[in-house]
């Protein structure tokens, strides 16, 4: 997934679900895209939070 990709899906997710979502950058180089609540792993490999009751 391009992190254009990455950043869209994972705001289309925050909007929706509203909760925090982060993408981060997995161990082989791909992005993913998950709830901050069940992130468990690097804080190092976070590439952005998106939350949606930011201001």
């Amino acid at each position: 997934m391009s992190l254009n990709d990455a950043h869209a899906f994972a705001f289309s997710l925050a909007v929706t679900l509203m909760v925090v979502i982060v993408v981060f950058q997995a161990g082989d180089g791909s992005l993913g895209v998950m709830p901050a609540s069940e992130y468990d792993g690097d804080t190092a490999a976070i590439v952005h939070e998106i939350d949606p009751f930011a201001p």
